[in-house]
């Protein structure tokens, strides 16, 4: 590994952490949202029900797999996303990544996204299951394992059901919707982030020096562009964690547009988008900031 690539994995990992503490309580809100949808109202009524059920400490389940799965994505993720920049740069003869164009930063963006999905499917599922743990016993269509009655409550003791009762391969389910989300929204937000950033650069200023408020506005809008895109996808992976149907990707999809409607795959949109923003604004300017300093000292 090159010191370029150790650079945009540690860059990635403190980015990751950080944006996990900002982000998680609104995460689960979605979850709980997109899983169960008819039990919620709307986005105050599950924030008010988890906040009277479980305290303040609900709304960060899930945290310890989130930490890791975004730690390994994203350090994995933005490590990807540099060499595929520079081999872009080298197939182009162009002298460094400020010079790419939004199509060339998307295609290494969707690429690198091959790579981490890997390692950010299994640690997904583990928080899903852990997020919609409350509520299983109040859903009358999931075919979960009946992981309230052997009183789970850890990571750890999640991992080991999984692997208990569906073996290796069960720490990979929903890895297609999982690829299909992932692929082209991090071309989007990749694509987001740097049209964003070009955007906003003054004439004759370099992207790198547009400043703090700048770079997490940038960020903001690529997390955006990745869920209003991905959404439904990303619903449709949550459900499948969780239920675990016996059908594939597409018709699990077509089931649920039936049951429930189209706008079924929007539920939990609102929140997903102020998390975002707030969550991969600090993302990015973790990350940016932690690659001059690792610069600065190497």
């Amino acid at each position: 590994m090159n010191a370029d690539a150790l650079i945009d994995c540690l860059g990635g990992i403190v980015g990751a952490v950080s944006s996990v503490y900002v982000g998680q309580p609104l995460d689960t809100i979605k979850t709980k949202l997109q899983t169960f949808p008819n039990q919620y109202h709307n986005f105050y009524d599950c924030a008010k029900k988890i906040y009277f059920e479980t305290g303040v400490h609900g709304f960060y389940a899930g945290t310890v797999p989130s930490l890791v799965g975004n730690i390994a994505e994203n350090g994995i993720l933005f490590m990807a996303y540099g060499q595929c920049q520079r081999l872009i740069c080298s197939l182009t003869n162009k002298k460094n990544h400020e010079q790419l164009t939004t199509f060339e930063n998307m295609l290494a963006g969707s690429v690198g996204s091959v790579f981490s999905s890997l390692v950010l499917c299994p640690t997904e599922l583990v928080k899903c299951r852990l997020q919609t743990l409350d509520d299983m016993p109040m859903s009358k269509t999931s075919n979960c394992s009946d992981i309230r009655k052997h009183k789970i409550i850890s990571p750890i003791d999640v991992t080991r059901d999984i692997l208990r009762t569906e073996g290796i391969r069960g720490l990979f389910r929903g890895l297609t919707a999982t690829l299909a989300r992932e692929c082209p929204g991090n071309a989007c937000f990749f694509g987001g982030y740097e049209f964003t950033r070009s955007i906003l650069m003054n004439e004759y200023e370099r992207k790198v020096d547009i400043g703090f408020f700048k770079t997490w506005i940038s960020g903001g809008m690529a997390g955006v562009c990745f869920w209003v895109v991905m959404f439904p996808v990303d619903v449709v992976k949550s459900r499948i964690q969780v239920f675990k149907p016996t059908v594939n990707f597409s018709r699990y999809t077509l089931e649920i547009i039936r049951n429930e409607g189209f706008m079924a795959l929007y539920t939990g949109l609102l929140p997903t988008l102020i998390r975002t923003f707030l969550a991969t604004g600090t993302l990015f300017i973790t990350y940016e900031h932690t690659r001059y300093l690792f610069y600065d000292v190497l």
